[in-house]
């Protein structure tokens, strides 16, 4: 396993991260988790040399269980199990309390994250992990005009004070790459996550250089297109009830994806095998990059994705030829409204 340093933290976390959003299952958005081979997945990550687990507040967050945070739950027994914590860098994230994904324009912070909300779901999530600090917590949503407000500035600056949080970042919006300028211009903001990979490379233009200006860590979410880029995926494929991706990749989008991966595995050579490989090795081939974060519940795909963490890079020439690939489109208009309707999440 390769390490980078995560922006002005300093932290160096492996380049291959692990995503946790299905590892527990999540009420109308991930479901068939299997918590034992979950564990698993965890323990062969970090015997592989992965160090950067990110996990959220909602993760697994259901209304009939307001207390429990079951994706932090399982991260935690899995801390106190193997007694790596010291080794491990640990980031997690707050939901606007009115949860709703994205965040609107014209509805102020205060009402998204008001200071008290983000006191308690840092230590809900300190509690849920067992642990006693946090090294990253992100804001799980953005506005750049939120930074107009100093209430959540305040607020944070007096956790990092406590001890309880070591840095914080912001995941951004889907597909807005420049929606965070602003406050990573407050200089309190040291990373931000967000979506990166072969079909959307938007970000290369502006936000990766900005990012590489001001020394901040970034963190690539989706680099795997939320399976789209496995290549495992037909035109006949159909998910789960309660799997979001049942509309995400509805059946009159699945014909396109299919023409759009087998033209990319037409481009597989010795540098990439398969498709996988070759989403991973995209994002990493970009120096900018601190790590990436595919989703991980199987013992198979730690060891997988964790393998492409080598060294290697995409030549200038394939990466060229990858800029023909992109697909840039928002399939998750049509996943929040279900998502939220089937979840029945209400402000807590």
């Amino acid at each position: 396993m390769k390490y980078r340093t995560l922006g002005k933290t300093g932290l160096k976390v492996s380049e291959v991260g692990m995503g946790t959003w299905q590892l527990a299952n999540d009420p109308g958005c991930w479901v068939g988790s299997d918590l034992d081979e979950s564990l698993k997945a965890l323990h062969k990550f970090v015997e592989l040399g992965g160090n950067f687990i990110d996990t959220a507040w909602v993760y697994g967050y259901s209304n009939s269980q307001p207390d429990r945070h079951p994706s932090e739950e399982l991260i935690g027994k899995f801390l106190k199990d193997s007694g790596r914590r010291d080794q491990l860098v640990i980031a997690t994230k707050v939901p606007g309390k009115n949860m709703k994904w994205p965040a609107f324009k014209n509805i102020p912070i205060s009402k998204v994250f008001p200071n008290d909300w983000i006191e308690k779901c840092v230590d809900d999530s300190l509690r849920s992990l067992g642990v006693d600090h946090l090294d990253l917590v992100q804001f799980h949503v953005w506005q750049d005009d939120f930074v107009d407000e100093d209430g959540w500035k305040k607020t944070i600056q007096k956790i990092i004070k406590s001890g309880k949080v070591r840095y914080w970042g912001i995941s951004i919006n889907d597909y807005q790459p420049s929606n965070c300028f602003k406050a990573i211009d407050t200089g309190l903001i040291s990373t931000i996550q967000f979506i990166f990979n072969i079909f959307h490379q938007k970000p290369t233009e502006k936000f990766l250089p900005y990012a590489r200006k001001n020394n901040i860590g970034l963190i690539a979410r989706v680099p795997l297109d939320e399976g789209g880029l496995t290549g495992t995926l037909a035109v006949d494929t159909r998910f789960a009830d309660g799997d979001f991706r049942r509309n995400y990749f509805s059946p009159d989008r699945l014909p396109e994806l299919i023409v759009r991966t087998d033209r990319l595995k037409n481009i597989l050579r010795s540098e990439a095998k398969t498709l996988p490989e070759l989403a991973l090795r995209y994002i990493l081939s970009w120096p900018e990059i601190s790590t990436t974060i595919p989703g991980i519940r199987k013992v198979k795909y730690a060891i997988e994705n964790t393998s492409v963490s080598d060294g290697r890079r995409l030549s200038d020439q394939l990466m060229s030829e990858l800029k023909n690939h992109t697909w840039e489109r928002n399939f998750y208009d049509d996943c929040y409204d279900p998502w939220l309707k089937n979840s029945n999440f209400v402000e807590p």
